[in-house]
Order: C-alpha cells, then sequence, then structure tokens
C-alpha cells in the first residue's frame, strides 16, 4: 500500500494521480482510496478540493461521495470500509494510494488497530451532556479516568472527548478507543509526505478559500441546507461550510466568513502536520520540488515488495 498525506494545500490528489501514471508505466496499476473525512460526503465539492471525475484520469477512485451530509462520518465506520477497498485492490494485483490528510482515518488504515464498539443510548447521553455543559466538565471527567487520554485529545475536542467516555464505559477504559503509541502496519505501506514552508502554504491556502467563494461555494452550501446539512452531525461543522452558512442566514459577512475559514484552515493545517510529525517511516517531499514525482515513485519502488518491474 502506498500512503500520500500531508496537511491541506500540498497537492497530495495530484501527486497521487502522478504516483498512479508513472506506476501504470512501470506495468503495475493503481487505484486511488480517499482518507479524507470530508470528501465521504455527496454534494461537498469545492469546500474540500475534490478532485472532479473528469479530472482523475480514467484511474478508479474509492469512498468518495457515500455519505448524505445528514449522515454522521466516523473513523469506526470508515475503517472497514478503506480495508475492503484496499484489500480487492491488492487481491486483483494493483496498488491502493491511499490518499488524504485526515489523520485518524489514514491511521485507522494503516495501523493494526480495531476500534471498540459504540452504544447509541451511551452516545446520545453523553452528546446531550456535551451540548448542556460544554467540553469542559466532561474533559475533567475523562482526566480523571486516565490523564495521559486526556491530554492526547485535549480539552476542547468535545466529539474526540465523548468517544473517549463512551469507550470508557463500553470497555471499562478509554485507552481501547486510542490508536497505540507504537502502532504495527497492517499492512506493507510505503509513506510519502508533502511539505511546504509555513509562509508559502499560508498563502497557499488564504488564496484557496477565496477561491471556494469565487467557485460559487455558497451555492453549493445553498444546496446541501436543503439536502439536511444542518442536521449533519459532522458536515455540518466542516471548515468553509460552516462558515458560509453562517453568511447565509446573516449572522456573518462574507469577508468575516472568510477570514475565519482562512483562520480555521491554517491551524487546522499546522494539526495535520503535527499528526504526521508522528509516523516513523515517512519520506517527505518538498510539494514544488520539479522531480517530486520521481522521488515519490523511487521511494515505493525502494520499500515494496510488491509487483513493480
Amino acid at each position: 500500500m502506498i500512503a500520500v498525506i500531508g496537511p491541506t494545500g500540498t497537492g497530495k490528489s495530484e501527486l497521487s494521480l502522478n504516483i498512479a501514471d508513472a506506476l501504470e508505466r512501470r506495468g503495475s496499476g493503481a487505484e486511488i482510496v480517499n482518507a479524507d473525512a470530508m470528501q465521504l460526503y455527496r454534494g461537498m465539492d469545492i469546500g474540500t478540493a475534490k478532485l472532479p471525475i473528469a479530472d482523475r484520469r480514467g484511474i478508479p477512485h474509492h469512498l468518495f461521495d457515500i455519505l448524505d451530509v445528514d449522515e454522521e462520518a466516523t473513523v469506526a465506520r470508515y475503517q472497514p470500509l478503506a480495508r475492503a477497498a484496499v484489500t480487492d485492490i491488492l487481491e486483483r494485483g494493483k496498488f491502493p494510494i491511499l490518499v488524504g490528510g485526515s489523520g485518524l482515518y489514514v491511521s485507522s488504515v494503516l495501523y493494526d488497530f480495531q476500534f471498540p464498539g459504540s452504544d447509541a443510548a451511551i452516545r446520545a447521553r453523553l452528546e446531550a451532556e456535551l451540548a448542556a455543559v460544554g467540553p469542559g466538565m466532561l474533559y475533567r471527567r475523562l482526566a480523571e479516568l486516565d490523564a495521559d487520554v486526556a491530554a492526547r485529545i485535549g480539552p476542547h475536542n468535545g466529539r474526540r472527548i465523548v468517544r473517549a467516555l463512551e469507550v470508557a464505559e463500553i470497555t471499562g477504559s478509554p485507552v481501547a478507543g486510542m490508536l497505540p503509541e507504537e502502532p504495527v502496519y497492517w499492512r506493507e505501506t510505503s509513506i510519502v509526505g508533502l511539505t511546504a514552508p509555513r509562509p508559502e502554504l499560508t498563502a497557499r491556502l488564504d488564496r484557496r478559500v477565496h477561491g471556494m467563494w469565487e467557485a460559487g461555494l455558497l451555492d453549493e452550501v445553498e444546496t446541501l441546507l436543503a439536502a439536511g446539512l444542518e442536521r449533519g452531525v459532522t458536515a455540518s461543522r466542516a471548515i468553509g461550510y460552516a462558515q458560509a452558512v453562517k453568511q447565509l442566514h446573516g449572522s456573518a459577512t462574507e469577508s468575516e466568513a472568510i477570514e475565519e475559514t482562512q483562520a480555521l484552515t491554517r491551524r487546522y493545517a499546522r494539526r495535520q502536520v503535527s499528526w504526521f510529525k508522528r509516523y516513523a517511516d515517512i519520506v517527505w517531499l518538498d510539494y514544488d520540488v520539479p522531480d517530486v514525482v520521481d522521488r515519490a515513485v523511487a521511494s515505493v519502488v525502494e520499500t515494496s515488495s510488491g509487483p513493480i518491474d
């Protein structure tokens, strides 16, 4: 398996296509598996920078557009679907290329780890408590159960705090819902990470956000509102979409919506960099070096025992 990861705005989709083309020329086909949580959603295209079908060069893409916006995206639901796609691609003698920047989603496929089950009643009770009192009280409760787990999640991520408490009630320990500190690979994997100097990346991300509005994000969001976007636990919080909803409802001006989206996107990119720095075997490449594709393919060839000529 090949993984192409890194912060948003570094060109992962384009690199994955180029790697697939290069492998095809070497006699080994490749198919792409999505590891971006928001690209799972039908109709969320502009704000997620989803590659249009016409631009996919005929390369099969998996796990795009599989959820409606009023459905919840969870990594526990995603993992078996992604692994089934990877296994199918491998069994057909091709290389699966896992592409995306959602750190936990990527890790759930790369590493040998099974998520514990869920209990709808416990989850509903904890989510109601989160809505009523905010994450602070729940975080303190989690910290009393396991300070290390609480520190890894942080005090502001309400969804993950709720999940950890749910797992603790089901299994007796919130650790069961966490990735191990020293994980083992699920499949032999070559990991390519794209990076960019922070000033360049910041400028690219700010331009991308302006481009989203120019490309018609508000029209896209209006359509999604009619499809139930605001009922969605996950989709309604997506960066850019939540801000566009504010603008459409009149609680933010366009400039305020854009500025907030830019700030949140920059913060998200920093979190992505921190997450992927944990990966021990990653080959980091600058996003704009002329031979980035050659270097990426070389790293795959050197580490793979798969069907490359």
